[in-house]
């Protein structure tokens, strides 16, 4: 009797073990979310919303994998495309979204606030909103707005002011300060932008270019070598004559750095990331004399770029109904000013923007608004890589004047016409 009793503890002792592995080695009734994020100031705000929602849902628990860009892509291509279920929240650079989109990767979020007879909060700046439709702008949604990044433009209203110039509202405005600059105050760099090719020098162009009324598709078409288009490059080209030697190989930190300084006198692309201590007198030696707002327009009313990251949730996630709960919970109003004021991630919401203390700590917050609420996205299109890739490379040969500007659109229009094809 004594023997049958010892087995039978020795078999309920190994069933235990095998029994806590076979379920992931959790604890019954806790739900682990596995959240594919960024790494940087992105990763600690994340970190920031899944620890107050364990604190106030102590059965729900968060595995945060904190990635670098080119890791976060690759890592979610293979899983989405495995279809494991390994990820609950993803993380989505608003570029790299339509590819997700176009493959049925993500879950149908209006069939879930339907569902749950529940609305998307107006609170949420509607343009960063529609980022996460498919097709863009009034097709299904995919994911909502978290960090709600946009290009700026900075300038020095002291300078400004001095030359005799008011608010600079067209592009004009700023070549003429850029000229005045030239003649009165040759100690100063009249414009800043990343001049290196690929990403940089495209997205410093992009508020330019649609200003002047040109379009990168048209139904799905090129539309490079436009009237537009080509008056646009040529104007870029004309400021630039005013832009540092060496330009060619600005990056964020020499435009962050010439304009902290106080060498620089108009940026024509800034991010919030690039201007937190802008106001702080340790880092900066142009404390109050600096305008930050949405880019100046021209042919168009002002266009900067919206570069936002999008949280969504794959199609095979194993925790749906938790998912879409936290991504209320991240998306909110208390949980958007808390990441604003801890790690300084922009918010997409209006309401937050509007926070008095915020704006004391963020003074651009009200143009970040502005950019949010009237920028633009970069096209719909899964070719978006291969597409600015070509267009920096030939914006940078009509830069060190290899290519006139007419030159340089023809050919980014015939490679890009093989890239779609």
């Amino acid at each position: 009797m004594m023997k049958r009793f010892v087995v039978l503890v020795v078999l309920v002792a190994l069933l235990i073990p095998a029994t806590l592995f076979a379920s992931g080695g959790r604890e019954t009734g806790i739900t682990t979310l596995t959240i594919a994020g960024r790494d940087g100031a992105m990763g600690d705000a994340m970190q920031i919303a899944a620890d107050e929602y364990t604190r106030r849902n102590p059965d729900v628990r968060f595995e945060i994998l904190k990635l670098s860009g080119a890791e976060l892509m690759e890592q979610t291509v293979i899983e989405l495309r495995g279809g494991s279920g390994a990820f609950d929240v993803l993380l989505v650079d608003d570029p790299f979204l339509p590819r997700l989109q176009e493959a049925g990767w993500l879950t149908n979020l209006d069939e879930l606030y339907r569902d749950r007879g529940l609305q998307i909060d107006p609170d949420l700046v509607p343009n960063m909103v529609d980022i996460g439709r498919y097709p863009h702008p009034d097709g299904t949604l995919y994911a909502l707005p978290h960090v709600g990044n946009v290009a700026l433009f900075a300038y020095r209203h002291d300078v400004v002011e001095d030359l005799g110039f008011d608010r600079l509202e067209r592009w004009d405005d700023v070549l003429a300060v850029a000229q005045a600059l030239d003649r009165e105050r040759p100690e100063m760099t009249p414009i800043l932008f990343r001049g290196v090719q690929g990403n940089p020098i495209v997205t410093g162009f992009l508020p330019i270019y649609w200003a002047f009324g040109a379009e990168i598709l048209e139904n799905g078409r090129p539309a490079l070598n436009s009237a537009e288009a080509r008056n646009a490059l040529e104007f870029f080209l004309e400021l630039a004559e005013f832009a540092p030697e060496g330009v060619t190989a600005y990056q964020s930190t020499q435009v962050r750095d010439a304009l902290y300084s106080g060498v620089g006198a108009i940026a024509n692309e800034v991010w919030p990331g690039w201007i937190g201590d802008l106001e702080n007198p340790e880092l900066s030696d142009v404390v109050g004399k600096v305008t930050v707002a949405a880019h100046p327009g021209q042919v168009e009313s002002s266009s900067s770029m919206i570069g936002a990251w999008m949280v969504g949730i794959p199609r095979d996630s194993r925790n749906v109904d938790a998912a879409f709960d936290f991504l209320q919970f991240l998306t909110s109003a208390e949980i958007q000013e808390l990441m604003a004021d801890r790690v300084g991630l922009p918010p997409t919401r209006t309401s937050v923007h509007q926070i008095p203390a915020l704006q004391q700590k963020y003074p651009w917050y009200p143009a970040q608004l502005a950019g949010q609420t009237g920028g633009r996205v970069r096209p719909r299109t899964d070719y978006w890589a291969q597409i600015e890739t070509v267009f920096g490379d030939y914006l940078q040969r009509a830069l060190v004047g290899d290519l006139s500007a007419g030159e340089a659109l023809d050919q980014v229009q015939r490679r890009v016409e093989e890239i779609l094809r």
